[in-house]
Formats: structure tokens, sequence, C-alpha cells
């Protein structure tokens, strides 16, 4: 099969032919019809995750038709559309295994990071980390909800009942959590790179009250602020518009570092958390009530084999909505 392979980190990924995977007893062997591109990816190739398995087939929002199956799979049937998300693999024993924080397990495997991914034709994934897809979809329109949707999701949930919520970086999991924030009647506050006014135009255009660069005020102070871009000097800016009592979730697996700030702006029971890949229920929370906002993804298709220019259009930014690679 062809796939886009990570041979090391700050190298363009190479092309190569190399064996369709077999599936093992709880395993699906996934025809992948679409991969989405996601900032994470770019962190893996620039080296700011370190330990990826290598080389690697990189990718984790798989949309694809199952074609094979273990003989312990009861899940899914052949033909069946499935998708795998960013967590592949928990040890389903340890502490939080078994509290429902599965997200946390230590021995956690990720796909396209630390298990091979969707760039390529074919894919392997433990039956129990794969979900149903909505017949809404299309492939290349669900494949952002697999990472871009799940991690937005869960974000929009440890933010609370904020009226006024924030939303620092307006890219893909921005564009379906304003769209699901919106739907359950909060108010959309739209930061962005200072001069990124097509972004900012791409918020309101959702539905955002107000858009701006992330260094100006909002016209009211959040309750919560969501931050999805990579970069730590906007805790302290979302803190500066943080209303009493109010939290900063930052929702990226890579973050530069956090800059001092005055203990001032934190105070007043403001607080800081992270967010740590995903779980089930996550999942399957999210692509039941997708449908229903109804999320609208805007996606910009790439062939496999011009997997680096998509990465490539990604880290240039720029991008309305998410990248989808979809397997011809």
């Amino acid at each position: 099969m062809r796939a886009m392979v990570l041979s090391e980190p700050n190298r363009p990924l190479r092309q190569l032919d190399i064996a369709i995977p077999e599936p093992g007893p709880d395993q699906l062997l996934i025809r992948v019809n679409a991969c989405g591109v996601c900032r994470t990816d770019l962190h893996i190739i620039d080296g700011e995750l370190d330990r990826p398995k290598l080389p690697l087939v990189m990718g984790h929002e798989i949309i694809g038709t199952l074609v094979k199956k273990g003989l312990n799979v009861e899940r899914f049937s052949i033909g069946d559309r499935v998708g795998v998300p960013w967590l592949g693999y928990t040890c389903g024993k340890c502490k939080y295994c078994c509290s429902g924080k599965e997200n946390l397990c230590d021995s956690a495997g990720f796909t396209g990071y630390t298990i091979d991914g969707g760039y390529a034709e074919f894919t392997k994934a433990d039956q129990r980390f794969c979900f149903h897809i909505p017949d809404f979809y299309s492939d290349a329109e669900a494949a952002p909800l697999l990472c871009a949707g799940l991690i937005g999701y869960r974000s929009l949930v440890m933010a609370g009942d904020a009226e006024h919520l924030g939303i620092y970086g307006f890219g893909a999991a921005a564009h379906i959590v304003a769209q699901v924030a919106k739907y359950r009647g909060r108010k959309i506050y739209a930061f962005t790179r200072p001069g990124d006014n097509d972004s900012q135009q791409f918020a309101i255009e959702l539905g955002a009250e107000w858009a701006g660069d992330s260094t100006m005020q909002p016209p009211h102070l959040l309750d919560a602020a969501i931050i999805f871009a990579p970069a730590g000097e906007l805790v302290p800016l979302s803190l500066s518009a943080l209303a009493k009592g109010g939290t900063v979730v930052c929702a990226g697996i890579h973050m530069s570092d956090i800059p001092s700030f005055p203990y001032n702006i934190l105070w007043g029971e403001r607080s800081i958390c992270s967010v740590a890949n995903l779980t089930r229920r996550d999942g399957e929370e999210f692509l039941e009530l997708a449908p229903k906002v109804p999320v609208r993804t805007k996606v910009e298709t790439f062939p496999l084999a011009e997997a680096n220019e998509a990465l490539a259009r990604l880290k240039r930014g720029r991008i309305r909505g998410a990248i989808v690679l979809v397997i011809d």
C-alpha cells in the first residue's frame, strides 16, 4: 500500500510502498477513505512531541471502511464505515481507566504517534477505540470530527456553563466548537493572530458576537476561555479578559512556555486547566450531538501524495476550517 511516512523529525514525509497491516484478534483492518491533517501532526514532525514511533505512518482523524476483522471483533461488520481517533489504546486496568479517566492512562497508545495512523491506503485499529460515523457526513466532512471535534467538545465541557465564551485560535477545532456552543446558547468571542481578518470574518459568519486579535479586550468579560493556539503567551492574555470565577482551558497537546504574569489576573478564583486527549465517552456523546446541531465542517482536501503540501499550508495558517487528505 501507499503510505506517507515520517522517518525522522524535521524532515518531509516520504511516500513509500509498505505492507498492508494484518489485524490482530481485537483489531479492524480499515481501508482509509479520508484522514484529517491536524496541528498535532506538525508538533510530531517538528519534534515538539518527542518519542514517536519511527518510522511512523501519521494521521489520527481517520474515516474508512472495515474490510477485515480479527477473530474477537463483535462491534463492527465488514463494510461498516468507522472512525479512528487520537486515543488508540489503553490498558483498561489502571486507576485512570477504572475511574472514567482513560485519557490519562500511563500505558495509552496514540494513533499517528505511537501507533501507525491514516496517512495511508489502509490502517489497523483496536475495535474498542473505533466509532460508527453518522451518515449525515461525507468522509472528508467527518474526518475533522475525530480530533478537532472531539477535543473541542471536551474543552467545551471543561469550560462549564459559561455564557460568554472566548476562543483563542480560530482553526479546525474552533470552527466546530463554536457551532456547538452557539447551539447551546453561548455567546462566542473569537481571538485570532493580529491582522488575520479572514479568520475573524469566518468567526462572525459562524455566529460569533465579536472577533478581534488576541491582544484586544472583548466587549464583555469572559466566563471561560478555550485556547486552541499552541502559544503560551495567550494564557495571561486570556486571564486578563476573564471574569472572576472563570476558567481558561488550554486545549492543545503542546504549548510554548507560559510567561510569568501578575497574581492579580489569576486572583478572584480564576483557574487554568489543560485538556489531555479524549475518552470514548466524549466520542459517543459528540458524534451523537454533531448531526443535531448540525455541525457543518468546512474542509479543504488534498490527495495523499500531497500530504507535505497540506502540512505546509496548515503551518502557514490562514485556513478556513480543516485540511483533509482524501485517499483515492
